[in-house]
């Protein structure tokens, strides 16, 4: 008996309560899962398992074991297959969800990028403005903007997204530029619904929190189209700097009262807790925790 193999049969024996199911996982007979569980234990000098007619029980050193030997064998594997797989780079389908306008404007070309250097590898890109459910649409990453409201997921922290006031040229020279938060109030304010709260803009003057009323003409449900709608002069706009920031440096769009800070909003990839994250995803993880970090703006 190989020992990694005894440790296999252990393991899965644990898990699945019995050596038939031990042996249904691992492609083997009953009678060989517990011929390897018994030489196991001969190996070690220490019985893991207590065994009656219903069920397995573990012994304390059983315990012992099942709290260290998963973990090193999923590390055995991931050693494997990463020397298996270094020439070939990766494979397979990962499925990402994100919210409508970050992942057309800026998700979309990082995972082209992440993508370029893996023919094998296929992104299946799930734009949405809701709270998906991972497990049962199967998303293998999702990316979420602001508070995180699921503490049963596990989350990644990759950069922040600031939203900044602007308006064009052209609204200010008929409208006049506010000069305080209180003048904000008196302007027509594009609303972006996907905000959550009241209707009220928070704004930050130093260390004290505002919350502005705002009203206008339009409410609507991305922060593109209420760039696009200041951009043609119908008022003032509170964006996120990654939609805006192309707008202001090619002078469609004015950055208004640079000393008061937008709420800073945290993006986050969360995903099931699993024992055994894919390659791919741990990989894809990691591409987007360095390219997110610092600003987001769009270049």
């Amino acid at each position: 008996m190989d020992l990694v193999d005894g440790m296999r049969v252990f393991v899965a024996s644990v898990e699945t309560g019995s050596f038939s199911g031990a042996a249904a996982r691992l492609g083997m007979s009953p009678k060989l899962a517990s011929k390897y569980m018994a030489e196991l234990e001969a190996l070690l000098g220490t019985q893991l398992l207590h065994r009656t007619t219903r069920r397995l029980g573990l012994t304390v050193a059983g315990e012992q074991m099942m709290a260290q030997v998963p973990d090193w064998l999923d590390q055995l594997d991931e050693m494997r297959n990463g020397l298996r797989e270094a020439g070939r780079g990766l494979s397979g389908t990962i499925r990402v969800s994100a919210a409508v306008t970050h992942g057309e404007m800026f998700l979309a070309p990082l995972l082209r990028k992440f993508r370029e250097p893996h023919p094998e590898l296929n992104i299946d890109l799930r734009l949405s403005d809701r709270f998906v459910d991972l497990a049962g649409e199967g998303i293998d990453v999702a990316i979420r903007i602001g508070r995180l409201d699921d503490s049963a997921l596990m989350a990644r922290k990759l950069g922040q997204i600031h939203l900044m006031l602007v308006a064009s040229p052209g609204y200010l020279a008929r409208a006049g530029r506010p000069e305080s938060l209180d003048a904000l109030a008196r302007h027509v304010c594009i609303r972006d619904t996907n905000m959550r709260g009241d209707g009220a803009w928070p704004l930050f003057d130093g260390d004290r929190l505002v919350r502005v009323p705002v009203s206008g003409h339009f409410l609507v449900n991305s922060a593109r189209v209420a760039r696009d709608i200041a951009i043609a002069g119908q008022g003032i706009a509170l964006c996120p700097d990654y939609v805006v920031h192309r707008s202001i440096t090619e002078g469609q769009l004015e950055h208004l009262l640079p000393q008061i800070c937008g709420p800073q909003l945290d993006i986050h990839a969360v995903h099931l807790p699993q024992r055994r994250m894919a390659r791919r995803t741990r990989a894809l993880l990691d591409f987007l925790a360095r390219n997110l970090a610092g600003s987001t703006a769009a270049e």
